[in-house]
């Protein structure tokens, strides 16, 4: 008999679809102290790795230049037979090139705000957050899922 953990992983396909109109991607990086860093983010996925970008000054980016190691959570559902998530383990990848993080940055607005936000008007307010950001990258090494609706409301 299969277990209940097997009943309710997510195939490749539905992890694929679930990470593509995800909304929100907990980040957990190492503080200096040990303990986690824990901060919300917007992201896309760009060749099927999560995607973001943030201040380069920012705490998780200092984390992530000591210790690379990074965690991701996205997760969805309000009642025990709704729930789905991912749990992403793997390495953060820093991405400095300008270009490559004013295409995340323009990626993360369309997603969030339509296709409007990369409009040749919006792209000047875009490439200026650019100059002070940085794009990471989860290189992933393992993954965790679950689809509590694949349980028909049972347990």
């Amino acid at each position: 008999m299969a277990s209940k953990r097997s009943k309710i992983e997510m195939t490749a396909d539905e992890l694929a679809a679930y990470l593509e109109t995800g909304q929100i991607l907990n980040i957990a990086t190492i503080n200096p102290s040990g303990h986690p860093h824990l901060v919300a983010m917007w992201y896309v996925m760009v060749g099927g790795k999560p995607t973001f970008w943030t201040f380069g000054k920012s705490q998780k980016v200092a984390n992530i230049r000591r210790d690379n190691k990074i965690t991701g959570l996205v997760e969805t559902g309000d009642s025990y037979s709704e729930l789905k998530g991912a749990e992403i383990v793997g390495s953060a990848r820093l991405i400095e090139d300008y270009d490559e993080i004013v295409r995340i940055g323009a990626a993360v607005a369309v997603k969030y705000n339509g296709p409007g936000a990369a409009s040749e008007a919006a792209m000047g307010f875009i490439r200026k957050q650019a100059e002070k950001r940085i794009g990471i990258a989860i290189d992933v090494e393992r993954v965790v899922t679950w689809d509590h609706s694949k349980l028909g409301g049972g347990y």
